[in-house]
């Protein structure tokens, strides 16, 4: 069974950028002989797409033994599926051209060609499973509006889903057809390429979240732990904690009974979160209060009522952990679509901790999980912009090259 947080060296994939340097010079040289030889060229790209597949998969389960809560978890999965679906249609090309006996000459040019439009396939590719993800989504957001009414948040479900599935018809349309000089198809074609590439980027990052998203609600911790952090979210008008927030605290309650029950030790609850203008008492009261109606020991309860923000949440708890005991073992409880971006947090203040989730109404956390998202696209902009940036530069000399070679 896959267990986090142990590793203390983070995995680097600098081999995938040596291994595209090295393939680069032998396809290079293989083009550039005279007798160059299409099933040669061919290898060497699948060889390459095939290493890249393999080492993304396995910086990404050693990632989740590192740190399961890093941009790098998303990064690694969502570009690993993109290069092995690129990988199939490599595949796919070899047979064909093998099958029909087509030139080299012809048929390293299709390499390149299914290369440089690789993120605009990978769009087609994808299209149903975006199109079923989307329908859900909507779906779910209907219901949603229909029990907490319409409000700007709760539809940015519905919204998601009208920029994924519009994004691919725009490109598909645009794509039928197309005439004029070489230079205006060029245009064309890079104008598309980018298009394509900047949808890519994000389609990879939700597909990668979502993916991280699972692994780390179905994760369940070790029952070893010192301190149990509950994340507060709010609470209602006479100082009871509201559903969300009942839920989080029952699910910590859960956790607190299991790892008694198993090893006799009993972490102690840090109930975070301060107190906002309309609420009679902090969240942190609010929680302390229900945990001892249900039977525990107020010297297992430790109240942390400052923070106002999910960051502020672990950064004050942090504080408490490192007076009572700066090397114990930390998990915390919140929703499970929080879990990821709380973990997120965690890392930042240098708390190695891991996350258990609350389970939420099956109409709220889809819509939860894009507001999530969301706020995952507005942190690290400087990596996203290197990344995107990387991509974008990445297929624009590409399709120049499709043009001049």
């Amino acid at each position: 069974m896959l267990r986090f947080d142990t590793r203390d060296k983070k995995p680097k994939v600098w081999s995938i950028a040596v291994l595209f340097a090295v393939t680069v010079i032998i396809t290079v040289f293989l083009v550039t002989r005279e007798n160059m030889s299409f099933r040669a060229v061919s290898v060497v790209t699948f060889l390459f797409l095939a290493s890249c597949v393999f080492l993304l998969v396995q910086a990404f389960v050693r990632q989740l033994r590192y740190n399961p809560y890093s941009y790098n978890t998303i990064y690694y999965i969502g570009f690993a599926l993109f290069i092995f679906a690129v990988m199939i249609l490599q595949v796919m090309l070899m047979v064909s051209v093998w099958k029909y006996s087509i030139s080299d000459r012809v048929g390293i040019s299709n390499i390149l060609s299914t290369v440089v439009s690789s993120a605009g396939t990978y769009m087609l590719f994808s299209a149903p499973v975006i199109l079923i993800f989307s329908i859900a989504l909507c779906l779910s957001n209907i219901a949603l509006i229909r029990h907490e009414g319409r409000r700007l948040v709760n539809l940015l479900g519905i919204l998601l889903s009208v920029l994924m599935v519009g994004g691919v018809v725009l490109w598909f349309t645009a794509n039928q057809y197309v005439s004029g000089s070489v230079w205006e198809v060029m245009l064309h074609d890079l104008l598309s390429n980018l298009y394509a590439s900047v949808y890519l980027y994000f389609e990879c990052m939700l597909i990668g979240t979502v993916i991280a998203n699972v692994i780390v609600v179905k994760y369940e911790p070790e029952k070893n732990k010192d301190f149990l952090v509950i994340l507060g979210c709010g609470i209602r008008k006479n100082g009871t904690p509201t559903p969300i927030l009942a839920g989080r605290i029952e699910r910590a309650l859960r956790f607190y009974r299991e790892q008694i029950a198993e090893t006799g030790k009993a972490p102690i609850f840090i109930t975070s979160g301060g107190q906002g203008p309309d609420e009679v008492i902090s969240e942190s009261e609010s929680m302390k209060n229900y945990l001892m109606e249900k039977g525990v020991p107020e010297e297992h309860i430790i109240e942390e009522n400052r923070s106002t923000s999910t960051y502020e949440n672990m950064m004050y708890s942090k504080e408490i952990i490192k007076n009572f005991n700066p090397d114990g073992k930390v998990v915390f409880s919140t929703s499970n679509y929080h879990i990821f971006r709380s973990g997120l947090m965690a890392r930042r203040q240098k708390i190695r901790a891991v996350g258990i989730g609350a389970k939420t109404k099956w109409y709220f956390w889809p819509n939860a999980s894009v507001r999530e998202f969301v706020g995952l696209l507005t942190e690290h902009r400087l990596k996203q912009a290197l990344i995107l940036g990387g991509m974008i530069l990445f297929y624009t000399v590409l399709t120049v090259l499709n043009y001049i070679l």
